[in-house]
């Protein structure tokens, strides 16, 4: 199963944490607990602290850059998550214990740190030339999966004498083991050089391919022998021409950077305002509030 995105990248954990008063919570034979009570309990514990974190945060990035995350692109990217797990989908949501409504929420709030890490973070000039070492554009290719090398010794050997796309589409139909995509020519989904989802091997294969080539040796990978075609390919070009790619990528890289972002949330609650009223709790921002470092890729 893929990671679930999980509210500020895994900085802090999402709660729901009942509000400070006489409300009863529960009622057991040996008497009842109120809000108040519950809320001294857990104001005590790591978990507790790590909620009050959560929802100061929040307060603070929906003020700052709420107005820049619509319902449409978080629905868009719950759908997308609805979509890779099908019909297993509200499983995992149980699973994981959230709801639709929770997980949303989870999805809001990675895009409004999102936005707080575009704004707070400058990309440098070295860090837009070291991503572009690894920059691939996207590439659409088409490619027949067998599990043995002697299979794909003939599959090879039909493409020598015609490597065109209508033969290589007839050959995936009739050897490839992939049966998500055989009867469909062996055509995958469009990737750059940031999918997660094949092999190294696999990646660096295809780039090499400009379009109407293959690959003329079978590459081996755990899922056994593959044989790639370039359908389209519009070559990687020139760096200038793909800065808003390059700063995207990086961004998303910052997501994962556990140091980018403590330096980000530093930056954001400093800017935020926050007066702790409760004196058992002053001191729960003190590892970002201290933080001071100029965040930047480079």
């Amino acid at each position: 199963m893929k990671k679930w995105l999980i509210a500020l990248a895994g900085v802090l954990l999402t709660f729901t944490l009942a509000g400070c008063g006489s409300k009863t919570v529960a009622t057991t034979s040996g008497g009842k607990i109120t809000e108040s009570q519950y809320y001294s309990s857990m104001k005590g514990t790591s978990s507790g602290k790590q909620v009050l974190q959560q929802m100061i945060l929040n307060k603070v990035l929906e003020k700052d850059y709420g107005d820049k995350v619509s319902t449409k692109q978080v629905t868009k990217q719950y759908n997308t998550y609805k979509s890779q797990y099908g019909s297993s989908f509200s499983t995992v949501l149980t699973q994981n214990g959230l709801t639709t409504k929770t997980f949303k929420e989870q999805l809001r709030s990675n895009l409004l740190l999102k936005e707080a890490v575009k704004d707070k973070v400058k990309i440098t000039d070295k860090a837009l030339k070291k991503q572009w070492k690894s920059y691939e554009p996207e590439v659409t290719v088409q490619h027949i999966l067998v599990a043995k090398s002697a299979t794909a010794d003939k599959v090879l050997d039909a493409l020598k004498k015609d490597s065109s796309q209508a033969n290589f589409t007839k050959l995936a139909k009739k050897y490839s083991t992939d049966t998500t995509t055989k009867n469909k020519g062996g055509k995958l989904a469009a990737f750059d050089n940031t999918n997660t989802s094949y092999s190294s091997k696999f990646l660096t294969a295809a780039f090499k391919l400009k379009n109407g080539e293959y690959t003329t040796s079978a590459v081996k990978t755990s899922n056994g022998y593959e044989i790639i075609r370039m359908i389209k390919n519009p070559g990687k070009g020139k760096m200038s021409d793909h800065t808003a790619e390059l700063k995207k990528q990086i961004w998303d890289n910052d997501m994962s950077d556990s140091t980018v972002l403590q330096n980000v949330v530093s930056k954001v609650l400093k800017g935020g305002n926050v007066s702790i009223k409760d004196s058992d709790l002053k001191d729960i921002l003190s590892s970002y509030l201290s933080a001071s470092s100029s965040s930047s890729s480079n």
